[in-house]
């Protein structure tokens, strides 16, 4: 049965420019039951030193969890007589356009909403496995797991539903026709991994059809009460309430192309797995990566994919022509480069999820989260502290922290520029009138440009352009001789260059010949549409792939070079085939983090062996920016920035949004991050105009005085619409930052690039 369903929109010229919002699967409530002749009724279990967890029966059973230092203060609780662990078996259509992705839930075939709890028991070093576990062949789960640890496992099921359909609740607004029921064996695992963070997994079993399941009836609720006696009767004659349904033999299942029936034997997997937990009604979530629309999240489903942010993301009327022209081009208040499956609470609450699947986080409901994993298991750890600090600095002592930036990035302005050497030189003696700090050039065409339909753009080929930039060698030097770096652009795709006057070097025809590109479904290199050309992506997790690129760097670096942009890494197609054979939905989220790697391996190579010279060339360390990211890239990455801002006001996309990302990326783990100055895409449309105004470049010259960079960015005329496009007025402005920090600017003459 395939269950996943991918659409390419790269080549679609009108789109719907209000598409709807990708559909998650609505919040799913079941409810609890546990045996309680193989349940204790209430236990305290300890796990490692420094955690514990309360079982309580009391109003239908919870787990809770809490810190030793704490144990009255619960860091994460189930709610009492209500499912925290269900699975479903959905299928998923994702549509693509040129980095933008929109992942929808279609039908449910299977669904277990309730659960059954009739084991908890502690599990030590002597691989004493639960019940059922070892029929999963899954025993590597404990392998690494630190001991002692907990395990409570029991059945996920749902109950018979007559007529099919049940147009209410959690099926309301998703097709479902299911006959009898179904059941899958679950193992939540809880294990200390560090004085401050307790580890969790979730595995479910395969689905089981026309299965007896067993369970204690619910204790709480008028029910329970006015049936106590009938209780205590049948927990000691029967031990277990007795649900038995039967199957029909066969599911029906809605399909776009037509329908036909399924034999159940065909689904042997869930691909659903949801997590529910207790929150408070006033709680505040903050985090989940680099958001720009919100800093409290409470209310919301947030899903966390790694994708093109979008132009406009809901600011009007921007995003509309956006989408028109270009399939979800103009984004969401969800879309970002950089997400993170982590938060924070106004209650020093805080949790995040390991591995790289595709997640939501769903809190429209004031009482709980639920979070849904698309694929069939959950790993993820609750971290304890008691303040933001505490926990930020708990979580980074896992994922890791970056590096401290060299003192030259940070002691003034990085000027960003186009135009080739002359240009440079042009404005170096402008700036040099006012006797400014000048940290860098960052030279983004030093590749060299070309012309497309729609205008100037790179050539994706990381070599030095000689013709745009004659004497490249000479100008490092003459700028490095006032302590003024040089700094460039590349990315992990590339060009073919066959058209490309006075190259020395075809990177594209390389890399095809040494079989390190992204694959298609057919085995050939997967050439991504990207503006006006196709490209080819390195498969990073290709073992050549990593020394071919770090040779690329190393070329660049030869020429004196001392800093990069590492752009993209989002676009990973859903649908790629990659070395490794790994999912490509998952690779998708951990492709950043693989490019980050990369760059981040070849600046400590370098600088190890660099080791032994004179302290002048130590204290040019290379440095690297990005924008793209996931939940660890904070380890790899040195600098990140906020990626294309509009030149706006506005508050999805604008300078309002820069603010609210910077503080949403800080509080999860990006210590160093910083924005265009001044935004970065222009539109002019016979009646859409977005300029960058001299107040609006002023008031973002005041905001990144306080962020980790200073950098400029010319402005850059958007790619929507091109027909319509008039001629674009591209002058430069260049910020200027006194001894005393003042600030102010200067009109230089437009560049021809």
């Amino acid at each position: 049965m395939t269950t996943l369903k991918i659409t390419k929109k790269h080549h679609k010229h009108l789109n719907n420019p209000f598409p709807s919002t990708p559909r998650s699967l609505p919040s799913i409530q079941g409810r609890l039951f546990f045996n309680s002749t193989t349940v204790p009724l209430d236990q305290i279990f300890s796990i490692g030193n420094d955690f514990q967890i309360l079982w309580s029966t009391s109003n239908g059973g919870y787990l809770s969890v809490s810190h030793q230092s704490q144990p009255s203060r619960a860091l994460w609780s189930t709610i009492p007589g209500q499912a925290f662990v269900s699975a479903a078996l959905a299928e998923t259509e994702v549509k693509e356009s040129r980095g933008s992705f929109a992942i929808k839930n279609g039908d449910v075939h299977l669904l277990c909403d309730h659960q059954t709890v009739e084991e908890i028991r502690i599990i030590n070093p002597d691989h004493d496995y639960p019940s059922g576990y070892s029929t999963l062949d899954r025993k590597t789960d404990l392998e690494d797991a630190h001991f002692p640890a907990l395990v409570v496992t029991g059945w996920i099921f749902s109950r018979k539903r007559n007529k099919g359909v049940q147009h209410s609740g959690i099926y309301k607004d998703i097709k479902l026709e299911r006959r009898g029921s179904t059941s899958a064996r679950y193992w939540v695992i809880f294990e200390q991994k560090n004085q401050n963070q307790i580890g969790f997994q979730v595995r479910i079993g395969k689905p089981y059809f026309n299965s007896h399941l067993r369970a204690s009836p619910p204790s709480w609720g008028k029910y329970l009460r006015a049936k106590k006696k009938l209780r205590l009767i049948r927990k000691r004659s029967l031990g277990w309430c007795r649900f038995f349904t039967r199957l029909k033999g066969f599911v029906k299942v809605s399909s776009s192309e037509d329908e036909t029936d399924l034999k159940v034997a065909e689904f042997t997997e869930f691909n659903r797995v949801c997590i529910t937990y207790a929150s408070e009604a006033n709680e505040r979530f903050y985090g989940f990566g680099e958001q720009f629309s919100h800093m409290d999240f409470k209310g919301k489903r947030v899903p966390i994919f790694v994708q093109e942010q979008g132009i406009g993301r809901g600011d009007q009327p921007i995003t509309f022509a956006a989408n028109l022209v270009s399939y979800r081009a103009g984004g969401d208040w969800s879309t970002t480069y950089a997400p993170s499956p982590f938060y924070m609470t106004s209650e020093m609450r805080s949790l995040y999820l390991e591995g790289y699947d595709y997640s939501v986080f769903d809190m429209t409901r004031k009482d709980r989260v639920q979070i849904q994993i698309h694929g069939n298991s959950i790993q993820g750890r609750i971290v304890h502290g008691s303040s933001p600090l505490e926990l930020i600095e708990h979580f980074t002592e896992t994922i890791g922290r970056p590096p401290e930036l060299p003192d030259w990035i940070i002691s003034g302005a990085v000027v960003g520029m186009q135009g080739g050497t002359e240009a440079v030189r042009h404005v170096w003696e402008d700036l040099k009138a006012y006797k400014v700090p000048i940290s860098a050039f960052w030279l983004q065409d030093w590749v060299g440009q070309r012309e497309t339909m729609i205008g100037s753009q790179l050539w994706w080929n990381w070599e030095v352009d000689r013709k745009r930039y004659p004497g490249w060698q000479q100008l490092i030097k003459d700028l490095r001789a006032q302590q003024i770096k040089v700094m460039t652009y590349c990315n992990p795709c590339l060009a073919p260059t066959d058209k490309k006057p006075d190259r020395r070097r075809n990177l594209f025809e390389e890399a095809q010949k040494l079989d390190i590109l992204v694959k298609d479904k057919n085995g050939e290199p997967y050439m991504i549409p990207n503006t006006a050309f196709d490209v080819g992506m390195v498969d990073l997790t290709h073992p050549t792939a990593t020394n071919w690129f770090k040779q690329v760097l190393q070329d660049m670096v030869d020429d004196g070079v001392r800093g990069w942009m590492a752009d993209f890494g989002e676009g990973l197609p859903v649908d790629a085939s990659l070395y490794s054979g790994e999912d490509p939905i998952s690779a998708h989220n951990r492709y950043p983090e693989l490019w980050a790697k990369i760059n981040r391996e070849f600046v400590e190579e370098w600088k190890s062996n660099r080791l032994g010279q004179e302290m002048e060339d130590l204290e040019e360390s290379l440095v690297f920016f990005m924008r793209a990211g996931f939940r660890d890239s904070p380890k790899w990455g040195m600098l990140f920035w906020e990626g294309d801002q509009m030149v706006s006001w506005q508050a999805n996309d604008g300078i309002k949004s820069a603010v609210v990302g910077l503080l949403s990326s800080g509080l999860s783990g990006y210590a160093f991050n910083h924005s265009d100055i001044g935004g970065y895409c222009a539109v002019s449309l016979p009646i859409i105009k977005y300029q960058r105004s001299e107040e609006l470049l002023l008031r973002w010259m005041e905001l990144s005085a306080f962020t980790t960079v200073f950098r400029t960015h010319e402005v850059s005329l958007n790619s929507l619409c091109l027909k319509y496009i008039s001629i674009h007025d591209h002058y430069h402005f260049d910020i200027i930052i006194t001894e005393n920090r003042t600030i102010s600017t200067s009109r230089i003459k437009p560049f021809s690039y």
